[in-house]
């Protein structure tokens, strides 16, 4: 029953019994003390500095579309390029 949803609870029935009833809180408690790294949340003047540096790296220029004319004038000038490379050959 190895990987299985009854083997886990099987499983987790022994290590209470085992254990105490209060295994999984004291497991997850020792975890969460454990973390030495602090991250943002310890230093929020960091996570503003690093969120500003993000932000400007993240923003692209805008990319203007193409209205119809501006279309029609690049297919105006791809067809005269084709007339003229026909002419020369």
């Amino acid at each position: 029953m190895a990987g299985t949803k009854a083997g886990g609870m099987k499983a987790a029935a022994k290590n209470r019994a085992l254990h105490g009833p209060d295994f999984y809180a004291r497991i997850g408690a020792i975890g969460g003390t454990k973390g030495t790294t602090g991250g943002f949340a310890a230093n929020r003047a960091l996570a503003r500095i690093a969120g500003a540096k993000g932000g400007r790296i993240s923003r692209r220029r805008k990319v203007p579309t193409m209205t119809a004319p501006a279309v029609a004038k690049v297919a105006q000038a791809d067809d005269s390029q084709d007339d003229q490379n026909q002419l020369a050959a």
